[in-house]
């Protein structure tokens, strides 16, 4: 597990590079999709965490113009608070999911995760066992597929072309997510494992992970936060790319 190459980031506990011992296991090909999701909510009424608070952080390119200067993630400003973004409207009040269900469902926190894999007879992979997926086989790849984020120039994932935050070149067509199966798949059959949004694992995060975990077991130390991994179609070629980004959020946003 972990990585030392040039697109890792130290500060969040991407490396060192370490082994870890991982048992058999069953892991899904792609990300839960807004039609999984509403599948579940719909055969139990269950009602998301930002439902429940009423809001939700949106990227801002999403957003229409002329909004209003809502308040924004100090370590991330183009995060912006959207009162009535949820699943069902991504972008807050007047968007909604028409064209997207096979899109990735989005504003899930890892309450609201942990609630549709037990509803499904499953349960969040560890960390481990997420990386080991992803790696689609290879060792110490940076990608999936190799050490090239474009090989023979092929688009691979969603992730953003041009000058962050404010000019997507959209190369693939894509402008905030896109489908669960696009881009070709890794070794082990995974989609969109680098790209398009960052996925809950088990662990509780904390950025020593890497120096301190051995084994393949959820990290049990209880915290505030759990781990993110896979980055999202917001991330720019330079920055969190590499099959072990990974980064947290509270386990109720």
């Amino acid at each position: 597990m972990g990585s030392q190459d040039e697109w890792t980031v130290p500060g969040d506990g991407e490396g060192p590079v370490h082994e870890v011992a991982v048992g058999a296991y069953w892991i899904d090909r792609c990300a839960v999709s807004n039609a999984d999701f509403g599948a579940f909510t719909a055969a139990t009424g269950y009602v998301t965490e930002a439902e429940r608070y009423g809001w939700s952080f949106v990227f801002a390119g999403l957003l229409p113009p002329g909004f209003p200067d809502t308040r924004a993630v100090a370590a991330a400003p183009w995060s912006r608070q959207v009162h009535g973004a949820c699943w069902r409207h991504p972008e807050g009040p007047g968007s909604d999911l028409v064209d997207r269900a096979d899109h990735p469902v989005v504003h899930v926190s890892w309450n609201d995760a942990s609630a549709y894999a037990a509803w499904a007879g499953k349960r969040l992979p560890t960390e481990a066992e997420w990386e080991y997926a992803a790696r689609g086989g290879l060792e110490q790849a940076v990608f999936p597929w190799g050490d090239e984020p474009e090989p023979g120039g092929e688009r691979r994932m969603n992730v953003w072309q041009g000058r962050f935050p404010d000019h997507h070149t959209r190369p693939d067509g894509w402008y905030g997510t896109a489908p669960v199966t696009a881009y070709a798949p890794g070794g082990h059959g995974l989609y969109n494992a680098c790209g398009n949004v960052w996925e809950w694992c088990a662990d509780w995060y904390t950025p020593l992970t890497h120096s301190l975990k051995m084994w393949c077991g959820a990290w049990p130390a209880p915290g505030q936060k759990y781990v993110n991994q896979g980055f999202s179609g917001a991330m720019t070629l330079a920055s969190r790319m590499n099959s072990m980004a990974r980064s947290t959020r509270s386990f109720d946003r």
